[in-house]
């Protein structure tokens, strides 16, 4: 089993285990939203764009609705459980590829949307793919970073983003807190910071990510 069929499964277990009404840290989203979230960007290609694109996420939202409605939240789990859907399930090596990141970021949204969690051990070469992701991608998840961001790896490696005067505040954490970090959940990311009490502020406040 590759890690992103692990995460996965691991999801789909948290969420039948905690209900459609368990809080996320995706704003306004319940545990039955990421569910249907999760089925459509694999499975409605048609409303998959306006996840990132302004000017559709109406359409998605009403397909993300419909989605609930007709197929409830059991029927969504099981959707996601029995995934990779759609193109991710046809194309090889594409699952890997894109839903190792999506479906960890996710499973730590339900996770840590809850009372009480603590950050999981994850396997060496997880993490390690997670450090080269985050290096590879720094440019985009860092995009709209309004200081410098110096990111460090503990166990070694280091990459820098954000805006390149002024300015720069260190970010210090294994490389998934790190991803969890670039990816917006600044605020729930188990990592240190150094800089200027300034920069910190406006580098939490920060729409990070994808």
């Amino acid at each position: 089993m590759n890690h992103a069929r692990a995460e996965r499964a691991e999801l789909s277990d948290l969420l039948v285990r905690l209900g459609p009404d368990a809080p996320t840290l995706c704003e306004g989203w319940t545990a039955f939203d990421l569910a249907a979230h999760l089925v459509l960007r694999e499975r409605r290609l048609d409303a998959a764009p306006g996840i990132a694109l302004a000017p559709l996420a109406g359409y998605t939202a009403r397909v993300q609705e419909s989605l609930k409605a007709d197929r409830g939240f059991g029927g969504l789990v099981e959707l996601v459980r029995s995934g990779p859907g759609g193109v991710y399930g046809l194309v090889p090596g594409l699952d890997s590829a894109v839903n190792t990141m999506e479906m960890f970021v996710h499973h730590e949204d339900l996770r840590r949307a809850q009372r009480v969690w603590e950050p999981r051990e994850l396997p060496a070469d997880l993490e390690e793919l997670f450090w080269k992701r985050v290096r590879a991608g720094r440019g985009l998840f860092l995009r709209r970073a309004p200081v410098g961001v110096v990111l460090h790896r503990i166990g070694g490696g280091v990459a820098l983003g954000g805006a390149k005067e002024g300015p720069k505040v260190e970010v210090t954490g294994p490389a998934s807190e790190l991803l969890l970090f670039c990816f917006g959940r600044q605020a729930h990311a188990r990592v240190s910071l150094n800089g200027d009490e300034g920069s910190v502020a406006r580098l939490m406040d920060a729409s990070l990510g994808v």
